[in-house]
């Protein structure tokens, strides 16, 4: 038993996560009128996923995103939100994975409105140079084919989670990553936002737990994401990346009858339903100053095929017939957004914008011209 519990790092997040429900505690009173729901769901998008067995071929691949391509508009068609907006899917696309037919398949999904496509990467025994070669030449190969929102400059904007969890180094062996500087690098190739936590049970989580926060010190240091200053109304910093975390808490599972450690992982084996979702709403991740808004971000690895059975199937419609609980649009309205709306509505919270969080999607960084396009042609 002791081994177990040490295998889940309690250590790492345990104290954080104590401060936090203080915290929620404290600040708990019951918040007045409809509460808004952002949900975004990150997809770890690894078409070439085979486990320990290394990469899957070319045609396994492809087959794994022909599905998407076929059976995720058949799922989405069925639900809305308030805004009478279908579910939206963020593929955090692996760049060392990325694969002309892959993506082809994947921009007629963004064209017709049902995600978008970030950054996802996986590396090792890097330094900051090669490191930023590959994050370039990714951003380039995804931006030429019209992916990312786009700065003032026409330079690419886009959302990022690490490949293993080793943000920043933040392995104690050093493994899956190499490179202690990388929160700055990432700012400095265009990420606005890293999505990446929590990564529970795995060394790599950190203190800060159910937050929208900024990275501050010394963001050059090993594991620099540990520190940090919340998101809050009339407080925003342009010169580094926003941490947008999801649900990490103890909970008790009715199903199993026994506690769980809730993480936001849905998978085939622990599908998403209505106590489980109850639960990321009560982590309460929202922008200090703005607690109707609701932020709640999962994950999931949808490539692999008994996953995408899942997502595509029963456990699909089982999460989004659970998310109606708080859709009924007087205590609740749900917005489904994609990993870049749902940081355009934290920086909205922070700008000071109150109201219906659905109105601020493109608040800060606009669609990425894929979508923008398909938006236009849309409304001529």
């Amino acid at each position: 038993m002791l081994a177990r519990l040490r295998e889940k790092h309690f250590e790492r997040w345990i104290p954080g996560y104590l401060r936090h429900l203080a915290k929620t505690s404290l600040g708990g009173a019951k918040v007045p009128g409809t509460r808004h729901l952002l949900f975004a769901f990150c997809d770890h998008y690894e078409p070439l996923w085979a486990g320990s067995t290394g990469k899957a071929d070319i045609e396994t691949g492809q087959r794994r995103v022909d599905q998407w391509h076929e059976l995720y508009p058949r799922l989405a068609d069925r639900y809305t939100d308030a805004d009478g907006r279908h579910p939206q899917h963020s593929f955090f696309f692996p760049g060392e994975e990325y694969h002309p037919g892959f993506f082809d398949k994947l921009e007629d999904l963004v064209r017709r409105g049902y995600g978008e496509v970030e950054l996802h990467l996986h590396h090792q025994d890097d330094t900051e140079a090669s490191l930023e070669a590959k994050i370039r030449d990714a951003v380039e190969i995804y931006a030429e084919r019209g992916h990312f929102s786009r700065a003032a400059d026409g330079s690419p904007r886009y959302a990022f989670i690490h490949g293993n969890w080793a943000l920043a180094n933040g392995r104690p062996d050093g493994r899956q990553c190499g490179v202690d500087a990388e929160l700055p690098l990432l700012f400095r190739t265009g990420c606005y936002a890293d999505m990446t936590f929590p990564s529970c049970p795995d060394v790599t989580q950190p203190q800060r737990v159910n937050e929208i926060y900024w990275p501050v010190g010394d963001l050059k240091r090993k594991r620099a994401y540990e520190n940090g200053l919340p998101a809050q109304v009339g407080h925003s910093l342009s010169d580094r990346l926003l941490m947008i975390t999801g649900p990490l808490s103890l909970a008790y599972d009715p199903r199993r009858r026994r506690p769980r450690l809730e993480y936001g992982a849905v998978t085939a084996d622990d599908p998403a339903n209505s106590s489980r979702i109850k639960t990321w709403v009560d982590a309460n991740i929202h922008v200090a100053g703005r607690p109707e808004w609701v932020f709640v971000k999962v994950y999931t690895h949808g490539a692999p095929d008994r996953q995408a059975d899942s997502l595509l199937g029963a456990g699909g419609h089982a999460l989004h017939r659970a998310l109606a609980q708080f859709n009924d649009g007087e205590h609740w309205k749900l917005h489904y957004v994609t990993a870049r709306e749902m940081y355009n509505v934290a920086q909205a919270a922070m700008a000071g914008r109150s109201g219906d969080a659905g109105e601020f999607r493109d608040f800060a960084c606009p669609p990425p011209p894929i979508r923008a396009e398909a938006l236009r042609s849309a409304a001529e």
